[in-house]
């Protein structure tokens, strides 16, 4: 594994360097960590043991007609491109509908490149050669037609686990993002910290990406549920909006906002959201008693 993975390091840099002499002006290429590409040359020579931080960045491409700008948003998973990458393209200009056919026509052309093969410039040129039609056609999509058939989309419930959620700023983040994507679920503050977010996958998605921005290193999805769906997701749904869970903590241990959060009445809630099965994954334990 060791080897696959620096294999793909490799590649990676070598596909960075092209993404730089394509975009040479400053800031074209937006690194979410500036000191990523420097902390994966220093794992490849050996003088970094940690594995490093993914390679996450936006790249603005500029569509000349219509006059208008895509936000792609790129991370790149360690064994990348031996794994799919992961892609987010976002406009102003497109509704979210359109957003989400344009998302999947790009999903759907990157799925036809083989394990191993470098797809980021192949991707820009993909939008810079049909991201015209979503904008220019918006309004077809939505003329009557007794031909429609129902479109199915992916319903998405993501686990997320933090070592601890504390302050304000991050929390009022979390919970803001939650109401403004159409998602629903729960934020658990204190240590551990856990987040559920439940909706269309493109929304999802995009909360992920919003809350770990600009480099939250002690987060990582635990577990994610999908379904697919022709309607709008609301039987899917296990929680009907997304809010804070405070719950009893045990007390602190001499340092401040050190709350060990109560497991057992963590437990009972999941239970009242048919989601038992979920304790074991993030934690590890059995769920045999609401005892913590």
């Amino acid at each position: 594994m060791s080897a696959s993975v620096k294999e793909s390091l490799q590649l990676q840099l070598l596909e960075m360097e092209m993404l730089f002499s394509m975009f040479p002006n400053q800031g074209e290429v937006k690194l979410e960590d500036v000191n990523a590409l420097t902390n994966i040359k220093r794992y490849l020579e050996g003088r970094r043991e940690a594995l490093p931080p993914k390679i996450e960045f936006v790249i603005t491409l500029q569509i000349e007609e219509p006059k208008v700008k895509i936000d792609l948003q790129v991370t790149m998973p360690h064994n990348y491109p031996f794994v799919a990458l992961q892609l987010f393209g976002r406009s102003s200009e497109l509704d979210r509908q359109q957003q989400l056919l344009l998302n999947k026509g790009l999903t759907s052309y990157i799925g036809t490149f083989d394990p191993g093969e470098l797809c980021v410039c192949a991707a820009i040129q993909w939008l810079q050669d049909n991201s015209a039609s979503y904008f220019l056609n918006r309004k077809l999509v939505y003329e009557p037609s007794t031909q429609a058939k129902p479109v199915k989309n992916t319903f998405l419930r993501m686990w997320i686990y933090s070592h601890h959620i504390y302050h304000q700023d991050l929390r009022k983040k979390i919970l803001e993002a939650g109401k403004r994507l159409d998602v629903t679920g729960f934020c658990m503050t204190g240590k551990p910290g856990i987040i559920c977010v439940e909706g269309f996958k493109e929304h999802c998605e995009e909360f992920w990406h919003t809350i770990r921005y600009p480099n939250w290193k002690h987060i990582s999805c635990k577990h994610a549920e999908s379904m697919e769906t022709e309607g709008n997701g609301e039987d899917l749904r296990l929680f009907h909006s997304f809010e804070e869970l405070l719950l009893e903590a045990h007390g602190d241990y001499g340092l401040r906002n050190d709350y060990h959060m109560n497991l057992g009445q963590f437990l009972e809630f999941l239970k009242k959201h048919k989601s038992e099965h979920v304790f074991q994954i993030l934690f590890g334990i059995e769920s045999k008693s609401s005892e913590s």
